[in-house]
């Protein structure tokens, strides 16, 4: 007799143990630091760090490796001196376009500085500071879709180039999305395209990357998707 009270208060205990751990987690919060080479969080409803990042490094260097430098070295003045480099094209980077089912909030603006970070790394180009760019298009008071305009790009251009901000190419980005549904599991394609426009010639051209993401709505429905592919 006394075994069995001696259990069921145990079990009591228990069971008073795990109520008071939940009721004392609710309204905390914790937090980490991930350093290098920890596993990265993954958005469990909507696209982060995991789904953009790969995206903006695919896209960036497939579409500018297709523009290296011309090849015409420019000389120091003088006898024996060793050949210049060509000098870097401008580009001018005007902003993303969010047309994905997403609100990417913050994202937004992390996405711009990746970009323009890439761009930065490349050989062959250097892009014109975003608080020039940002400026000149106040000044006109247009959206990045509206330099299409007959006579709103060459206005555009000549802003910048008072500015001591002349460029060769814009760059435009547009983030979209497609989703499969599948019962209460989802599948959402991320798309990133890439436009870039020589103002010298009109030339343009395209570059997209793509990601695949599924949303499941269990642990156990994620791990059947997962057996599944295998």
């Amino acid at each position: 007799m006394r075994d069995r009270v001696s259990r069921a208060a145990a079990g009591s205990i228990v069971v008073l143990m795990v109520a008071m751990a939940i009721l004392g987690c609710r309204g905390n919060q914790y937090a980490r630091i991930i350093q290098p080479g920890d596993k990265q969080m993954m958005g469990s409803h909507q696209a982060g760090q995991e789904t953009f990042a790969p995206l903006v490094d695919e896209a960036v260097a497939k579409l500018l490796a297709r523009h290296p430098h011309q090849q015409i070295p420019v000389q120091y003045a003088g006898t024996g001196a060793e050949p210049l480099p060509p000098p870097k094209s401008s580009i001018c980077f005007v902003g993303i376009e969010n047309c994905t089912a997403e609100e990417i909030g913050d994202f937004k603006a992390q996405l711009y500085e990746l970009i323009d970070s890439k761009i930065a790394e490349c050989d062959s180009f250097t892009s014109v500071n975003r608080r020039w760019v940002d400026a000149g298009l106040k000044e006109l008071r247009v959206k990045p879709e509206e330099l299409f305009i007959p006579g709103r790009m060459q206005t555009f251009i000549d802003v910048m180039q008072k500015q001591g901000q002349p460029f060769q190419y814009l760059l435009f980005a547009k983030l979209t999305s497609g989703t499969t549904r599948e019962n209460k599991d989802y599948q959402r394609d991320y798309l990133l395209t890439l436009e870039l426009v020589d103002i010298r010639t009109g030339a343009q051209d395209k570059q997209s990357a793509t990601l695949s993401k599924g949303y499941h709505h269990s642990w156990t429905s994620r791990a059947r998707s997962t057996l599944g592919s295998k």
